[in-house]
């Protein structure tokens, strides 16, 4: 489960609903777009709170941002126990549904963590003219490792027979007391209740979907590389989701700039937000200099 920082939004940021043809998302609208917009979209029960320390940096550089939860995500509306709304393909279409709503004109560049990085593969393989990037944040090629697809398996055997609160209980539990402390204390959260309101927040039926998405994705990398978008794989130097050798592969076979975020692991956005975004930046900024030196 991430742990970002904060649930507030940082100075100069807001706090809306963003109006599109599939319904209202949830969102955290920060900066001016000097050089371009920023879509982020959020993994695996997370929420917008995960790029809170982003929107700073970003805004400073000349970045606006425009961090979302997902159909059924926190605070955005979805369907409690059907899955339906919450198919893969159906997230690509809110997510270029979302795309649209925040386009103002300058470039949009894409960046999905985790799940999020598979919605957003998704739309741009079904349309990526709204783009001027795509950057795959702690996302791997295909499905998840075998180790986490069992702690997936146990969270939706659980949600099958047992409420979210029960099921965030039955969580605590399991963690240990380093996990309690870090997760909680030391990252800057009072106590645990933000995190409590978002997953209470969460509809079981998305968690459900998308865990059964994470386990069994195909390898898409081929049909990503032959889109014409500039593509970025960022991680950190840990992750036992996809491991770093598997991020570096899908780079090499999807041609696209690498970094690896030192001291970070599965969320270098809440890790380490301050080299993550100047990453990000440095990025965006040489497919800036591309487009304009064409």
């Amino acid at each position: 489960m991430s742990r970002p920082p904060s649930f507030t939004p940082p100075p100069g940021a807001r706090a809306h609903r963003l109006r599109t043809p599939r319904g209202e998302f949830a969102v955290i609208d920060a900066g001016t777009a000097v050089k371009g917009t920023v879509l982020l979209v959020p993994g695996f029960t997370g929420s917008k709170e995960d790029f809170i320390a982003l929107h700073e940096p970003l805004a400073e550089a000349g970045y606006r941002s425009v961090a979302v939860d997902g159909r059924g995500q926190y605070e955005s509306p979805g369907a409690e126990r059907d899955e339906a709304p919450y198919a893969q393909a159906e997230l690509a279409k809110d997510l270029l549904a979302q795309a649209a709503a925040v386009g103002d004109g300058s470039p949009l560049h894409l960046v999905g963590h985790s799940l999020g990085g598979q919605i957003s593969r998704a739309a741009v393989l079904r349309d990526a003219t709204p783009f001027a990037s795509l950057t795959l944040m702690a996302s791997g090629p295909a499905q998840i490792s075998a180790d986490q697809q069992q702690r997936v398996k146990l969270l939706r055997d659980a949600l099958a027979v047992m409420d979210m609160e029960q099921v965030w209980d039955a969580i605590q539990a399991m963690e240990t007391p380093e996990e309690t402390a870090t997760g909680a204390l030391d990252e800057g959260l009072d106590d645990r209740s933000d995190l409590r309101r978002r997953w209470l927040a969460t509809t079981p039926a998305q968690l459900i979907a998308t865990g059964r998405q994470l386990c069994a994705e195909p390898d898409r990398v081929a049909e990503l590389a032959a889109v014409d978008l500039p593509k970025h794989v960022l991680s950190g130097e840990r992750d036992d989701t996809w491991p770093i050798p598997v991020l570096d592969d899908m780079a090499v076979r999807l041609r696209a700039h690498r970094t690896v975020i030192r001291g970070a692991e599965h969320s270098p956005n809440t890790d380490r937000p301050k080299a993550t975004a100047d990453a990000l930046i440095g990025f965006w900024d040489g497919v800036g200099a591309r487009v304009t030196e064409r």
